[in-house]
């Protein structure tokens, strides 16, 4: 399904009026107005091409209908998206997911809907149909060598699908990991690991990184090999300046400082980006900002001050992707609730007042910095982030223009209510 133009100036001419009123109001009292909302309208989310079918809970699957059956059906959702809020300019590929059959075509594609490809992640933490060796006991961890090799040997394939598509970032995650105590020696597990990630290390081209994911547990229960974020930033400095830590906001024990650990891998060069979602008890995989949004805010705030105090640029030298499951919700709704909420909480943090809040810090006056921080998380900045997207050709409500126009039922009318998209 592809979105006219002409529906979204409709729609946003009938809601000019509030929205005007709305965005008037809030940008009287704030400072550089112009330059915050062309940084909001830079800022882009990837999406995930796995997360545009139906997730699944341990013990089943309850399809919505009308999901993508093929990448180029991937591709039109994610433009889709992208036409609707214009916050969504890129689509990261899972392989062996989502491989392409011709990369002309599926570059250009892209490029009809104004996307470009985020980074390619490569896929261990599963036995596909045509492989040779298991992953059951591990991949690069494994204690078998043509395991190993099998999985070096699947990213560096991956690293070549990301080159044809104009792709400059490989994301690794790791499944391994022990259930029982004695299972694993812990030393060669992680020197197997290391070893394997320095030959997919060396086959990166030039301008490309490589983000080392980490995760606390599951699927195994008792040790991960890359567990925590010190044990993934062992592995990026061992491997060289184009190997980052990726952080999974659902990767974490709960309670974790997460803000903490942001602002320490930027302050040590070595954040590469974030995979974005929300949790209660673990790896939950929710909407992001639907659980803890000023957890989100205080993220964001760590960031912004962090790339502020590097010179960098908050569009483009991080990578910033969504990566939840939409179990009960239409996966285009809640992409779109995520999005919206990421963005939020990115002009929520472009709010703060920092000459007041490093004045109250330098003074030990913790009420005045907690209330500076709290001012800019308690601002209504909707319309702002609406103006944004607006001015970038978007609607001022993604959400309402996508239930306004039906575009659910009318892709299960072109699909069908049966269909099921590749992926977890």
């Amino acid at each position: 399904m592809q979105l006219e133009k002409y529906k979204i100036d409709e729609f946003n001419h009938s809601q000019q009026a509030e929205h005007t009123r709305k965005f008037e109001f809030l940008a009287e009292g704030l400072p550089k107005v112009e330059e915050v909302l062309q940084k909001l309208v830079d800022f882009q989310i990837a999406i995930p091409s796995w997360a545009l079918g139906t997730g699944g809970t341990r013990f089943g699957r309850f399809s919505g209908g009308g999901e993508p059956r093929s990448l180029e059906e991937k591709i039109e959702d994610v433009g889709l998206l992208h036409a609707l809020n214009r916050s969504s300019g890129a689509i990261s590929l899972h392989i062996p997911w989502d491989i392409p059959q011709d990369y002309k075509a599926t570059k250009a594609l892209a490029a009809q809907f104004g996307l470009k490809f985020d980074a390619v992640n490569s896929n261990t933490f599963q036995d596909q149909a045509d492989q040779a060796k298991s992953y059951k006991f591990g991949s690069m961890q494994h204690v078998d060598r043509a395991v190993r090799q099998q999985a070096i040997d699947h990213n560096i394939e991956v690293i070549k699908h990301g080159v044809e598509l104009g792709s400059d970032s490989l994301t690794v995650w790791l499944a391994d990991g022990s259930s029982f105590p004695g299972q694993l020696n812990f030393r060669k597990a992680f020197q197997n690991t290391l070893e394997c990630l320095q030959e997919v290390y060396a086959a990166l081209p030039d301008n490309w990184k490589v983000y080392v994911e980490y995760k606390a547990f599951e699927p195994n229960f008792y040790s991960t090999t890359v567990g925590d974020w010190g044990q993934s930033l062992l592995y990026a400095n061992k491997l060289g300046p184009k190997a980052y830590t990726l952080v999974d906001l659902g990767h974490h024990l709960p309670n974790a400082n997460i803000e903490q650990i942001v602002s320490l891998l930027l302050m040590e060069g070595k954040l590469g980006g974030f995979h974005f979602n929300d949790s209660k008890y673990a790896d939950d995989d929710l909407t992001a900002g639907s659980i803890k949004p000023y957890q989100l805010f205080l993220i964001f705030n760590e960031l912004v001050e962090g790339m502020d105090a590097r010179g960098m640029n908050h569009a483009t030298d991080l990578g910033w992707m969504i990566d939840a499951s939409h179990n009960l919700k239409d996966p285009l709704e809640d992409l779109l609730q995520s999005v919206q909420a990421i963005m939020i909480a990115y002009a929520q943090s472009l709010m703060v007042d920092r000459t007041a809040l490093n004045e109250a810090q330098q003074q030990n006056d913790v009420a005045r910095a907690q209330e500076i921080l709290q001012d800019a998380f308690r601002t209504d900045v909707r319309p702002l982030v609406a103006e944004a997207q607006m001015r970038a050709g978007g609607a001022v409500n993604a959400l309402q223009l996508y239930r306004q126009l039906k575009v659910r039922e009318n892709l299960i009318q072109e699909r069908g209510l049966k269909t099921v998209s590749s992926g977890l």
